[in-house]
């Protein structure tokens, strides 16, 4: 038997089931994409403190180890670029990447592929060693290192070549080689200690942005909008018609009168005759003295003005006690509260995102704001959502 509300109506229960199913969904999503980071950056962490390579893992290979060198990591599918112009490349830091963008197997513009073979890299040196021969990048002669952002590509520049040249790895070995790499760069300046700060400062900020378990949608907040079909944008929709229709109609042309109707109303009609007999003329009188303004008499009433409707403090915004409006003051909302999807209409994985809060161009709002790919698949970003100061 279905439950039903005072009135009878089971609505209401619907849309708390449906509410409720979809928070958790979205919370579920959210929280196995934050503990996917969380167990990379751990992972990332314990190599930082564990690895420090060996002589056997170089066993096999056509390179021969200096005293005291140990391969930390090899891979059989790298290929050699170059580049073809003269470029200055960036100084190498120990900075570690954060979860970027999808990396796409391509070359970047003016990078040509000029050999293919295993890359190599120890505690001392990036070696490939190629079909053709070996080419070696030792850390200690690196005065430049670039990873490029939408490709599989690292450029590194040494003393003793003048053309800039590296790496094109799979898509899906970039991050670890990267990662191992400037492991290796900064055991070779003495300066692992920091990476592994780093590191545990990465963790401690993703700590933060842990996904809270949301409030349960109750049959006492569903509102009647969501009813109709569509919702909030039926009622936005409905409001913006009623608007512009009058409007329309009023700069319409105006209705084509016919010629006989001019002419009848050209035409004056005969004004009825009266006969008025003549009133005699009063005699003449002193003036009247001024009449005096009786004490019951009312006052003259003053004209009355109606009270200027009150500004629109939300700016469009839907009628929230979050303190959450689009106009551009406040601050911006960077951990929204729990309960936002009761009163906007949030993105599928709302709380997946990490970023500031922002309204997209199909109406709907998500946490993706100051990302590269905010509001991907909503058309793009339309406004930042603000919060009041002092909330």
């Amino acid at each position: 038997m279905a439950e039903t509300d005072s009135t009878g109506s089971t609505w209401r229960y619907t849309w708390a089931r449906k509410q409720n199913e979809r928070r958790q969904r979205t919370y579920r999503d959210a929280e196995r994409a934050w503990r996917r980071r969380d167990d990379e950056l751990r992972r990332l962490r314990a190599l930082a403190v564990d690895l420090h390579g060996s002589v056997a893992a170089g066993a096999g290979l056509p390179l021969e180890l200096t005293p005291g060198e140990l391969v930390l990591w090899t891979l059989p599918a790298a290929q050699l670029v170059e580049v073809r112009h003269t470029a200055v490349l960036p100084a190498p830091d120990l900075t570690v990447e954060a979860d970027g963008a999808p990396l796409h197997h391509r070359l970047p513009d003016g990078v040509k592929a000029t050999d293919a073979g295993i890359a190599v890299v120890t505690n001392r040196r990036l070696v490939l060693l190629g079909g053709r021969g070996r080419r070696d990048w030792a850390y200690g002669k690196m005065t430049g290192l670039s990873h490029d952002p939408a490709a599989p590509v690292t450029l590194i520049q040494v003393l003793d070549r003048r053309q800039a040249s590296g790496l094109l790895l799979p898509a899906t070995a970039a991050a670890e080689f990267r990662f191992l790499l400037t492991l290796a760069f900064a055991d070779a300046i003495e300066q692992r200690a920091t990476v592994v700060a780093q590191l545990d400062e990465l963790i401690a900020e993703h700590a933060q942005t842990r996904p809270f378990r949301p409030a349960i949608a109750t049959p006492a907040q569903a509102r009647f909008v969501t009813r109709l079909p569509g919702g909030r944008r039926t009622v936005a929709v409905a409001a913006a018609l009623a608007l512009v229709v009058p409007a329309v109609l009023l700069d319409s042309d105006p209705p084509v009168t016919t010629a006989a109707e001019v002419a009848a109303a050209a035409t004056p009609a005969a004004a009825p005759v009266q006969l008025v007999a003549p009133r005699p003329k009063p005699a003449p009188s002193a003036s009247p003295a001024p009449r005096r303004a009786s004490a019951a008499s009312p006052a003259p009433r003053r004209p009355t003005t109606q009270p200027a409707p009150e500004r629109d403090r939300l700016c469009g915004a839907p009628a929230n006690p979050l303190g959450y409006d689009y106009c551009a003051e406040g601050r911006r909302v960077r951990q929204p509260d729990h309960r936002i999807c009761d009163f906007f209409d949030c993105v599928q994985d709302f709380w997946a995102g990490r970023g500031y809060l922002v309204q997209c161009r199909d109406g709907q709002v998500s946490l993706t704001g100051g990302r590269p790919a905010a509001c991907a698949g909503h058309r793009g970003v339309r406004r930042i959502v603000h919060t009041a100061p002092g909330r």
